[in-house]
C-alpha cells in the first residue's frame, strides 16, 4: 500500500491521468485486502486438537472437565449425548438407561435434528447445555455454511435472565481452557465472539432472541416456563417457529429443548406426546427424573418434597407433567370479548361506575387500576379503563394519579385486596378516595368472571397485556379440593386482577352498600382530604343524584 501511495504522490503523479489510474488501483488493492482479511477470518480452521473432537462430544467434554466426566455421576449425561449423536453406548447398562428414558427399543442410527428432554430439577442440564454449546461452536467447521464476513449464532435461551447468565458462566468457564481461550475474540456479559465467526449468546425467551443472524444450533432452557406479556399465548411456539427457519440452511444444526416439565400444554408437552417412545429418526424425546440424571444427589430433600406435595414433586423431581394444572380461558374466548380498536372510554354522565385497584409497593409488581360499568342496552359489563404502572415507581405518586382518575369517573371509593395492608387505605384517603377491602380473594375473582367470559357478557378493551394475562391464568387442584386460580410460574396477573375485580363488582353488585345506585356528573374533586367528608360534600353539592 505504501508503495502505491508513494507513486501517487511522487514523480509519476505529474500526469493527472496516471494519478487517477493509480488512485483507482490503490482503491482496488485496499478493497482486495479487506476481502482477503474477511475471507481469512471466515475460513478459520480449527486446530487438529479441536478437529479430533468434531464427532466426539463426550471426548471434548472430558478434556474440558477432566476425569470427573468419566465418573458414575455423569454417566446418564454421557449416555444422553451418545443417544443424541448416534454414538456407541458404553455398555449394556447405558443402553438400558437409553431405553428407559426414551421408551425406544432400538439404538439410534443417525444424529437427531431436535431433542426434547423433560428432566427433573438439579439434574445438571444447564451445565451440559453450556458444554454442548461450546463444543458445537469450536469443534465444527462452519465456514462451509457461512459466507465470508457472516457470523453464525448459537443462542442459549432461558426462561429468566439470572438463569441465562448462569449458563453463560458455564460457557466462559469452558472457554477458559488453555487450548480454547485463544479462540475468544471478545468476551461480553451476555455473548462471546469466537475467531471462527461464531457467537455464543445467552438471552431470555423472546422473539428477538430467535430472529437475528444465521442460527447454527439453538439450546432452549426451561422451555416449559417461558412466559411473555409481549407475545401472544404460547410464547414457546412463537420462538421455536422463528428458530427453525433460522437453522434451515445449516444441515448439521441442532435444536435442544430441555426443561423441568410443568403443565400439559406448550411445545414441550406437545413434542412429548407426539414423539416419546416413537422411533422417529429426526426427533428424540428423553425423559429423566432427578435421581436418574444425577445419581449422587441427596435424596433427603426430594423425599420431603414428595411427602409435602406429591403432585408438585413429581413434576419438579420426577420429570412428570402435572395433571392438576389446566388453563381456564382460551385465547379465542378472551379475544371474542375484546372490542377491537377500543382502548379506553371517557366518563359518561348518569353512569354507575366501579373501580378496582391492585396495589404494589413499587419494587417488583405493577400497580394497576380498572374501571367498569354495566350497559343496560346490551346487558353486558363494559370495561372502561385500565391503568398499569410498572416498577420501579413511587407508590405515593401512583396513588395520587389513580385517585384523580377515580374521581373523574364520579367515584369516591375503590376496592382492592387485603394483602397490601393498611397503606393503600391511608394513602387513598389522603386524596379523597375510600379504599375498601374486597370480600373475594384473587382466585375467587377469577372464578367469578369465567362464566361472564364464556357467555360473552363482558366487553374488554383492546389491550394485549390484559389478553395475555387472562389467557395465562391456570387452575390448580389442591388437597383441600378447592381449586386455586393464579398466574403460571414466572407470569404476571396484575392487570387481570384489577380487571376481574372491576368486572365482578359490576356484574355481582346487588345489595352491597358500596354499590348504591348513584349516578354521576363528571368532576375532578379535591386533591386531598378525607374520603368520607368529600363524599358528604359531593352529595350536598348535588354531584351525585339518585
Amino acid at each position: 500500500m505504501t508503495v502505491v501511495r508513494g507513486v501517487v504522490s511522487g514523480r509519476i503523479g505529474r500526469s493527472s491521468t496516471s494519478r487517477r489510474a493509480l488512485e483507482e488501483a490503490y482503491r482496488r488493492l485496499s478493497l482486495e485486502a479487506l476481502k482477503r482479511e474477511a475471507a481469512a477470518r471466515g475460513s478459520f480452521r480449527a486446530s487438529s486438537w479441536l478437529r479430533q473432537y468434531e464427532n466426539d462430544p463426550n471426548g471434548f467434554i472430558r478434556e474440558v472437565l477432566g476425569p470427573v466426566w468419566d465418573t458414575p455421576t455423569w454417566k446418564p449425561w454421557r449416555t444422553f449425548i451418545s443417544a443424541v449423536f448416534a454414538l456407541p453406548f458404553e455398555d449394556d447398562e447405558a443402553f438400558a438407561l437409553y431405553q428407559r428414558c426414551t421408551n425406544r427399543n432400538h439404538p439410534p442410527t443417525q444424529p437427531f435434528k431436535e431433542v426434547w428432554a423433560p428432566v427433573g430439577r438439579r439434574g445438571g442440564k444447564s451445565r451440559v447445555f453450556a458444554l454442548l454449546a461450546v463444543w458445537m461452536a469450536v469443534c465444527h467447521d462452519w465456514s462451509k455454511y457461512l459466507v465470508p464476513g457472516e457470523e453464525g449464532m448459537i443462542p442459549v435461551i432461558a426462561d429468566a435472565r439470572d438463569r441465562a447468565l448462569q449458563t453463560m458462566g458455564y460457557v466462559k468457564a469452558a472457554l477458559s481452557h488453555p487450548k480454547l481461550k485463544d479462540m475468544v475474540v471478545s468476551d461480553l456479559s451476555e455473548e462471546v465472539h469466537l475467531k471462527n465467526n461464531v457467537i455464543i449468546r445467552v438471552a431470555t425467551a423472546s422473539i428477538k432472541a430467535a430472529r437475528s443472524r444465521t442460527v447454527l444450533s439453538a439450546l432452549c432452557d426451561e422451555i416449559a416456563f417461558w412466559v411473555s406479556d409481549e407475545l401472544k399465548a404460547n410464547p414457546d411456539k412463537e420462538i421455536i417457529r422463528a428458530l427453525r427457519p433460522a437453522m434451515l440452511t445449516i444441515p448439521i444444526s441442532r435444536l435442544f429443548c430441555l426443561s423441568s416439565p410443568y403443565a400439559r400444554r406448550g411445545m414441550l408437552w406437545e413434542q412429548y406426546r407426539n414423539y416419546f417412545g416413537r422411533d422417529d429418526p429426526r426427533v428424540l424425546v428423553w425423559q429423566g427424573d432427578t435421581q436418574t440424571m444425577h445419581p449422587t444427589v441427596d435424596m433427603f430433600e426430594i423425599d420431603r418434597a414428595y411427602k409435602d406435595d406429591p403432585t408438585a414433586a413429581s413434576a419438579e423431581y420426577g420429570a412428570l407433567f402435572r395433571t392438576d394444572v389446566e388453563t381456564i380461558l382460551t385465547l379465542e374466548i378472551v379475544e371474542s370479548c375484546v372490542i377491537t380498536g377500543r382502548y379506553e372510554l371517557a366518563p359518561m354522565p348518569r353512569t354507575v361506575y366501579k373501580a378496582f385497584v391492585d396495589p404494589s409497593g413499587g419494587s417488583s409488581d405493577s400497580m394497576t387500576l380498572a374501571i367498569a360499568h354495566f350497559d343496560t342496552e346490551t346487558e353486558r359489563t363494559v370495561l372502561d379503563l385500565v391503568r398499569e404502572v410498572k416498577p420501579p415507581f413511587s407508590p405515593e405518586a401512583v396513588v395520587q394519579d389513580f385517585a384523580a382518575t377515580i374521581r373523574q369517573y364520579g367515584l369516591v371509593s375503590v376496592r382492592g385486596d387485603r394483602y397490601a395492608g393498611e397503606w393503600p387505605r391511608e394513602r387513598f384517603a389522603l386524596h379523597g378516595v375510600s379504599y375498601e377491602i374486597s370480600e373475594r380473594s384473587r382466585s375467587e375473582l377469577y372464578q367469578a368472571v369465567i362464566p361472564l367470559f364464556n357467555s360473552r357478557k363482558v366487553e374488554l378493551l383492546d389491550d394485549r397485556t390484559l389478553i395475555n394475562q387472562f389467557v395465562g391464568l391456570e387452575r390448580r387442584t389442591r388437597a383441600s379440593a378447592r381449586d386455586l386460580i393464579d398466574h403460571a410460574p414466572g407470569g404476571h396477573d396484575d392487570v387481570a386482577n384489577s380487571v376481574a375485580g372491576a368486572i365482578t363488582e359490576v356484574a355481582y353488585a346487588g345489595g352491597e352498600i358500596w354499590s348504591r345506585p348513584w349516578t354521576f356528573t363528571p368532576t375532578t374533586g379535591p386533591s386531598t382530604g378525607s374520603a368520607v367528608l368529600y363524599a358528604q360534600q359531593a352529595q350536598q353539592r348535588g354531584r351525585f343524584m339518585r
